[in-house]
């Protein structure tokens, strides 16, 4: 069983920037696949990034360039480092952690981009 708390998340101007923490506890999170998914308003919950075990990732074409995942094993946390923000990057941010046998989920961050 894994808990997930995510944190970093709040109101932000146009090109601004966030960074979103993911804090794990009650498994060995150095195993886990670790995502950042979001999700808008009337919207489909829509994968935006990825970091494996070994450290690889991978991100949706709407934030490459932009957002930066990465994780600290040490610490049991996974971070999304968000630069240049726009109005359409509003949503509500989960982070999941996956394994071949479980997903687990934390209770989201709010991320709202707007002057």
């Amino acid at each position: 069983q894994v808990q997930l708390v995510e944190s970093g998340g709040g109101l932000v101007q146009p090109g601004g920037s966030l960074r979103l923490s993911c804090a794990a506890s009650g498994s060995i999170f150095s195993i886990y696949t670790m995502n950042w998914y979001r999700q808008a308003p009337g919207k489909q919950r829509d994968l935006v990034a990825t970091i494996t075990s070994g450290g690889n990732t991978n991100y949706a074409d709407s934030v490459k360039g932009r957002y930066t995942i990465s994780r600290d094993n040490a610490e049991n946390t996974a971070y999304l480092q968000m630069n240049s923000l726009k109005p359409e990057d509003t949503a509500v941010y989960y982070c999941n952690a996956k394994s071949f046998i479980s997903s687990y989920w934390g209770q989201g961050t709010q991320v709202t981009v707007s002057s």
